[in-house]
């Protein structure tokens, strides 16, 4: 292969690398877009209360089953992984209170991030390119309507106040499954579990924790609005634009999670420090 073909082979290279790094950033620029857009429609009037109840309760419907069923093994995974190296440590007594803190902070919001993302949204997201396919979204922007406002406001605030319910609702399973299973399962005491709540965790890690929900709602809301409202090829196009969407979210969710986590720990001294 001569030096000219290796040359061309590079720059095409490049010039796709380009591409990407181009769609990326236009693509990132037009969900923020999206987010500034939604932000603004939420404060007009009418609101649209009878679309959020509906979608925050169809949200509630298909997230709070598979939330419990992983809550329990992942609270149980934490507490028995916790209480492991809390005993080699030779602390036992404060596993109660390592479980509580690393359930509240870390799993229960991702737990809520990933089953959101992955039932609510993708959801919104097909909904919302079957009515982008069918062309009822130009048809409403043609009868002067807003549909950022009618459909797109709803279904975010819905997923973000279902989010936020969801993890209290987490964060008592995941509580509870390692209580037990640290207390039949390892042989700890009942009393002394219970004891170290107040030892290292405070009020600060739950409001964090809520937080972290609220947020992994919204970004979770925004990213599957907007892949509803630009699906590309018709009906695979809803099929691929859900996938991406999914994709999309939980890579926002992991690096929104690493931000949250560094800012709080930054602010907030830990409990006896």
């Amino acid at each position: 292969m001569t030096d000219a073909a290796v040359g061309i082979r590079e720059n095409r290279y490049v010039d796709a690398a380009v591409r990407g790094v181009e769609g990326g950033l236009r693509q990132a620029g037009l969900m923020f877009q999206l987010f500034v857009d939604v932000g603004r429609a939420s404060l007009q009037r009418p609101f649209q209360f009878r679309e959020f109840i509906l979608q925050a309760w169809f949200i509630a419907s298909v997230t709070i089953l598979p939330t419990i069923l992983v809550a329990i093994p992942f609270g149980a995974t934490v507490s028995l992984q916790t209480g492991s190296l809390i005993k080699q440590l030779g602390a036992e007594s404060f596993t109660g209170a390592a479980s509580v803190v690393a359930v509240i902070q870390q799993a229960s919001p991702l737990v809520v991030a990933l089953l959101v993302a992955g039932a609510a949204g993708s959801a919104v997201a097909a909904d919302l390119g079957s009515r982008t396919i069918r062309e009822e979204i130009d048809a409403m922007r043609v009868l002067g309507i807003d549909p950022i406002q009618r459909l797109v406001v709803p279904r975010v605030l819905g997923m973000v106040l279902v989010a936020v319910l969801l993890n209290g609702l987490v964060s008592v399973v995941g509580v509870a499954g390692g209580y037990f299973f640290n207390v039949v399962a390892q042989g700890g005491t009942p009393g002394a579990y219970l004891a170290s709540f107040s030892a290292l965790a405070q009020l600060p890690d739950l409001w964090i924790g809520e937080i972290k929900a609220a947020v992994f709602g919204l970004i979770a809301a925004v990213v599957a609005a907007y892949k509803g409202l630009n699906p590309k090829g018709g009906p695979k196009g809803v099929g691929d634009a859900v996938n991406e969407g999914v994709v999309i979210t939980f890579l926002l969710l992991f690096f929104a999670n690493i931000i949250l986590t560094a800012v709080y720990l930054s602010l907030v001294p830990p409990k006896g420090a």
